[in-house]
């Protein structure tokens, strides 16, 4: 059924799955279609929640959500014949060796006999190609996989990152092969890399390069990347580093340009009464980003 069937007063204890197709923009709704599966009831200790549409993304409330409570010990069930012995499954069960649940990392060995360091989630779990849930270490070692058919080395993923026709081509590559920006995103919190570039999740997996903020990164290269403009358009340039640091490196996609100026300076026309014609500002738009993904000295 659907939740706008179980209105206020009805108390459906039984319900032990909720499933998200759509997105949910109204903050109440989101919290009283979770609370259809709170009720307990016999042999119900815990429901499930599908959400396709990444809603709790939207929706985290520490203030309602609480910190998670230790589970409380139950006798153990009469088993069943079928199932005497047996240990029930474990969701999205980390098969990253060496890995336990009281850990604060998990050491992922890959298959070069390299390793990388993830931070343990249990609640953070992927989706394979067939649809199952996976784990975050079989996830990492799948994309480790699968990134040198993409990019041969560290040179080439700076190339190919530092224009912003050629990214948006990798990222789609990525997407097709289930490694979405949504899915690196995840990584990123994995790694302890949220306020760092999608490049540096890439480089980390397949590099082990240390990660860097955005903010570093940007320090790092702005004489470089103001060097040879005047004095308006390195404001403007400052300007689009100072939102690729506070939102990611979407604000450098070239479809971004428009908006960008019109959040500065109100309007195109605006923009390039000051800073010249729109191909100008294109080509320093564009330009500057290879200086950003160059290698540090």
């Amino acid at each position: 059924t659907t939740s706008t069937k179980l209105s206020t007063g009805v108390d459906a204890r039984n319900i032990r799955n909720i499933v998200l197709m759509k997105p949910v923009k109204n903050m109440i709704e989101f919290k009283q279609i979770i609370g259809r599966g709170t009720r307990l009831f016999d042999d119900k200790d815990y429901f499930t929640v599908y959400d396709f549409c990444r809603n709790y993304e939207m929706f985290e409330d520490p203030e309602w959500d609480g910190e998670p409570l230790d589970p409380e010990e139950r006798p153990e069930p009469t088993p069943t014949p079928e199932g005497e012995g047996e240990e029930p499954n474990e969701p999205f069960g980390g098969d990253g060796e060496g890995e336990e649940e009281e850990n604060k990392t998990v050491i992922i060995k890959l298959a070069d006999g390299t390793a990388r360091t993830i931070q343990h989630m249990a609640s953070t779990s992927f989706w394979g190609p067939d649809g199952k849930p996976i784990s975050p270490a079989q996830f990492i070692e799948k994309l480790f996989g699968e990134l040198p058919e993409l990019f041969k080395d560290e040179e080439e993923l700076r190339r190919l990152w530092g224009q912003p026709d050629t990214r948006k081509a990798l990222m789609q590559g990525l997407g097709e092969r289930g490694y979405g920006e949504g899915e690196l995103r995840e990584v990123a919190k994995l790694i302890e890399a949220e306020n760092s570039d999608l490049f540096d999740v890439l480089a980390y997996i397949s590099f082990a390069m240390e990660t860097i903020t955005r903010s570093e990164r940007v320090s790092a290269h702005k004489g470089k990347i103001l060097e040879g403009h005047d004095d308006k358009l390195q404001a403007f340039l400052g300007f689009v580093l100072g939102q690729y640091i506070k939102e990611g490196v979407g604000e450098l996609d070239q479809s971004k340009l428009p908006d960008l100026l019109e959040l500065k300076y109100s309007g195109v026309t605006d923009a390039t009464n000051q800073l010249g014609s729109v191909a100008k500002i294109r080509d320093a738009f564009i330009g500057f980003q290879q200086h950003l993904y160059e290698e540090r000295v």
